[in-house]
């Protein structure tokens, strides 16, 4: 192969030589974040907002990459990740809570996603099902209490809008619905269609999405305060250590 043949042809990642287990993020700032937490973190590729690292995490090699924001671009990166020969997917990023209790800075770890991502939906029929692998979700959980991170489980909202348009906004009240996003549904049907373990802890960065949308309409959306950095922090520490878990419980299960 030449050296261009080595790379994947969207993400540019290496098409070989990537640990097996994976942290995945929306912001390449982000992933640099995270992988300043690792040892030995070399950053393998930086190709649009596709930006991995490789290192290790107390002993178990882990792969961070970015995906961007939104399930389309998203889900290149999980696909190509899997041809490389990752076999568990951990999407940490944020979300706006629709739960009443659920704080900015909260975790929430989700077993399940509503489709409605923009790009599943013309893979397979809307009968199908996005969910967590349950061993994934039982290592979120671990990993948050170890932390002492407030943490949440419930389904969560994929939406492909973030800002609000013509349409009005269906709504979920009362469906008991924990966070909105954009990207998770997308992993869990990859995972899924592949037969790779998945799961996702989410950040809370709006206590409340009404309020969120309205926001993010008038520009007053912000991210970057200081209680959303700390959940953060903790949340990236979080999906590490489920990472060692989940690696501990394959090897005892061999």
């Amino acid at each position: 192969m030449t050296q261009d043949q080595d790379l994947a042809p969207i993400t540019r990642i290496p098409r070989t030589g990537l640990p097996p287990r994976a942290v995945v993020v929306g912001d390449p700032a982000r992933a640099a974040t995270v992988a300043a937490l690792l040892d030995g973190a070399e950053e393998v590729s930086y190709h649009r907002e596709y930006r991995a690292f490789s290192g290790s995490w107390k002993g178990v090699p882990v792969v961070v990459a970015s995906h961007g924001v939104g399930a389309p671009g998203a889900i290149l990166l999980f696909q190509e990740l899997a041809d490389a020969g990752v076999r568990t997917f951990l999407r940490f990023g944020t979300a706006g809570a629709m739960r009443p209790g659920i704080q900015d800075g909260d975790l929430v770890v989700a077993e399940a996603a509503v489709r409605d991502d923009g790009v599943t939906q013309q893979l397979l029929p809307p009968e199908y099902p996005a969910v967590a692998t349950p061993e994934a979700v039982l290592a979120l959980e671990s990993a948050a209490r170890e932390q002492g991170a407030p943490y949440h489980r419930g389904l969560v909202w994929t939406r492909a809008a973030f800002q609000p348009g013509l349409i009005p906004l269906f709504s979920y009240d009362g469906a008991g619905l924990a966070a909105i996003e954009m990207e998770l549904s997308a992993l869990y049907v990859t995972a899924s269609l592949r037969g790779l373990t998945a799961g996702g802890v989410l950040v809370i960065d709006g206590a409340n999405a009404d309020e969120l949308v309205d926001e993010a309409a008038t520009g007053g959306y912000d991210p970057h305060r200081e209680i959303v950095a700390a959940g953060v922090e903790r949340g990236g520490v979080v999906a590490l250590e489920a990472l060692r878990l989940l690696a501990e419980a394959e090897e005892r299960a061999l």
